[in-house]
């Protein structure tokens, strides 16, 4: 067998960008080895380094880079996971916020924590990044590596964020726990334009999207895509005034910093879809998506002048149109958010793994995720009863549509 060598890297400048590439995008996937996303964006090394290089982690974050690569015989990077030492629970969009109160009331200290996941970033990709080619036990000597960090650091924990099903049932089969959550995902299977979606609507939806349309933009707002060179400083300076406000008014403490816009744009534009509403010439809302080969990620949205339905308009629809111009198979519009049912998108299942050194909260957080995955079960169940879709009995799938509208 190739002799693999585990390492830590508390920089990810510190890794080479096409070795660690090679890893996270291994060129000429099949569909079933893409595991979902043949390119993603967030696990390239151009984001991780913004992130780092902009101070958005790293320093008082409480996000310290310790990223895991794993190296064959030749010194060969062969796999890789993006991981930090957590000092707080901020920024994952899985909560564990209960777990870490209740192991403390018993004395027990849950930070500091090891997380591998894309900081502030709730969409599902590989975690478990492997090269094309990868040699045997490749993904195991990276969990090795992960579980020995671990222990050096004194970690109460190990927490794997949105990987794909996949790496899930590779943590699983490694003896991680496997969480399930829900998300609300845009699946463009079926429609080549705006147009077919509605036709597939009950009407009373259809007539409700079309009115909120209208209503968002009437007559003096226009929509822009913006992407590639011609994203400029001005765009992104306009897109971050409408981040802080609306990061300063929902969580208190924005986590991006401008910089970290400026690295972004000036790495891989071709990536980034930004969908900016201008009234009397200027910019009073935007939101930043960024293209993978399969899908569209809606991440961070804000606007300065509160007007009906721009946040629908801006974030979903305008995200539907963008990726069936472009061939894409789904919108991912970020975590949580009941109302976007009602506009389309759909209730999918995403994973989380989790591994804990005190074997007394191990069984604690098994059996409670037990009870919570037969819950989300029931959940998506009950959503899918709840899709705005016809179904043949237009009255009774048009009547279930409009439960959730009071989310408007």
């Amino acid at each position: 067998m190739t002799s693999l060598t585990a390492r830590l890297v508390s920089s990810i400048a510190a890794v080479d960008p096409a070795a660690w590439d090679a890893c996270a995008n291994p060129p000429g996937l099949s569909e079933a080895e893409a595991e979902g996303e043949r390119f993603n964006p967030f696990v390239t090394h151009a984001f991780l380094n913004a992130l780092e290089a902009s101070g958005s982690t790293g320093g008082r974050t409480g996000w310290t880079p310790a990223h895991v690569v794993v190296e064959d015989g030749k010194g060969r990077i062969v796999a890789a996971a993006p991981s930090y030492l957590k000092s707080h629970s901020q920024g994952e969009y899985v909560f564990d916020h209960a777990w870490a109160d209740a192991y403390e009331r018993a004395g027990g200290a849950y930070y500091p924590k090891l997380q591998v996941a894309v900081p502030f970033t709730p969409a599902t990709g590989r975690r478990l990044l492997a090269a094309a080619g990868a040699p045997e036990g490749a993904r195991e000597a990276l969990i090795a590596g992960l579980r020995e960090v671990g222990r050096q650091i004194k970690a109460s924990s190990i927490h794997v964020t949105f990987p794909t099903a996949e790496d899930a049932a590779r943590l699983e089969r490694m003896g991680f726990l496997v969480r399930h959550g829900e998300q609300f995902h845009f699946l463009c299977d079926g429609f080549a334009t705006f147009d077919d979606f509605l036709a597939a609507l009950a009407s009373r939806k259809r007539k409700s999207i079309k009115r909120e349309r209208r209503e968002a933009t009437g007559d003096d707002v226009t929509i822009e895509w913006v992407t590639g060179s011609s994203i400029t400083s001005g765009h992104w300076d306009s897109f971050f005034a409408f981040y802080m406000d609306t990061g300063s008014r929902k969580w208190g403490r924005p986590y991006l910093t401008r910089r970290f816009f400026s690295l972004i744009g000036a790495a891989m534009a071709e990536r980034i879809l930004l969908v900016m509403a201008k009234r009397e010439g200027r910019w009073i809302a935007g939101a930043i998506n960024f293209i993978g080969d399969d899908a569209l990620y809606g991440r961070n949205w804000g606007a300065i002048e509160e007007r009906p339905f721009l946040h629908f308009e801006v974030c979903y629809y305008q995200a539907i149109e963008f990726a069936l111009s472009r061939g894409l198979k789904r919108v991912e519009a970020g975590a949580q958010g009941e109302h976007k049912l009602a506009r389309g998108y759909r209730p999918v299942v995403t994973y989380s793994a989790h591994e804990f050194a005190d074997a007394r909260l191990e069984r604690a957080v098994a059996d409670y995720l037990r009870h919570e995955r037969a819950a989300v079960a029931r959940t998506i169940a009950h959503y899918e009863d709840h899709a705005p879709f016809r179904r043949g009995d237009g009255d009774r799938s048009e009547a279930l549509g409009e439960t959730y509208d009071a989310d408007l």
